[in-house]
């Protein structure tokens, strides 16, 4: 099974002021996209689904896309929302518990002011409770982040993690020696993944080319090997620097030097794992 490991959907006509991540630069991306527009993608490029990961930071971001998991079978799975800092966040947790298109959750840690967001102590709290309930957890992360990151897994070690879009390094290499440090840290722990993902919206966005992403593709590999690594698109993101097969196409090309069984892991196989799909 090939997978797309991470997208989004939303409807921004209804929703536009849930979006304050969407700046003018990213105005490209205030309208509507759903699985209709999604599913061609897919299927031309032989993916049989997708992970619908959150892009709202409300509750029912949840319920948006578990309707639309019900509805669509090419989404395997939600990577949803809640509030992990919340005092009720466990009674929030046992009413999800049990819907089995819902894998995990995401929290926006590189939108916080505090760099130490990821184990503070709320945040750290929250996220604990996830493995009582089978559920995995998204690190949406920067350079900067990785070392709270990686405090908070090595607290956690039975906690399911997913670095997303590989940290986000700065694609100009200006913190490319701290993120290979980072990267390579929080890889030594078993129970963290990674995906190869939102590498072409860190790029320049008029000039980029393929061959600027290998280096990190090749650290990355070297760091945590294809049975903990996914490939995802981050659409419709990607879309403000190229469409949904270019996008695709650089991990595709980049992983053609690697043995089937470990394009077998990287397209689908860790993801079907990680996400129990």
């Amino acid at each position: 099974m090939k997978i797309d490991a991470h997208q989004h959907f939303w409807n921004f006509t209804k929703n536009a002021s849930d979006f304050i991540w969407m700046t003018d630069e990213l105005a490209t991306l205030k309208q509507n996209f759903m699985p209709s527009d999604l599913d061609p993608l897919l299927a031309e490029t032989g993916r049989d689904g997708s992970i619908a990961v959150q892009a709202r930071e409300v509750v029912s971001e949840t319920d948006f896309l578990l309707e639309l998991a019900q509805k669509h079978n090419s989404i395997k799975g939600v990577v949803g929302w809640v509030d992990l800092c919340a005092d009720d966040v466990e009674e929030v947790l046992e009413s999800y518990h049990g819907n089995q298109k819902l894998k995990g959750f995401r929290m926006l840690i590189h939108d916080r002011s505090d760099i130490d967001f990821a184990d503070s102590a709320p945040h750290s709290n929250g996220v604990s409770l996830l493995s009582k309930y089978n559920y995995t957890y998204d690190l949406l992360l920067r350079t900067i982040h990785l070392p709270s990151a990686i405090r908070l897994v090595q607290k956690l070690p039975d906690q399911p993690f997913v670095v997303d879009h590989i940290s986000k390094p700065k694609m100009d290499g200006s913190d490319i020696e701290a993120w290979k440090h980072g990267i390579r840290e929080i890889s030594k722990f078993p129970n963290v993944m990674c995906k190869l993902s939102g590498l072409v919206t860190e790029g320049d966005w008029k000039k980029w080319n393929p061959a600027d992403f290998v280096p990190y593709l090749d650290i990355v590999f070297e760091a945590f090997g294809a049975d903990r690594l996914m490939v995802g698109s981050d659409w419709p993101v990607c879309t403000v620097a190229a469409n949904y097969n270019a996008t695709m196409n650089i991990v595709d090309d980049w992983a053609s030097k690697l043995s089937t069984e470990e394009q077998t892991l990287i397209f689908g196989g860790t993801c079907a794992k990680f996400y129990s799909v």
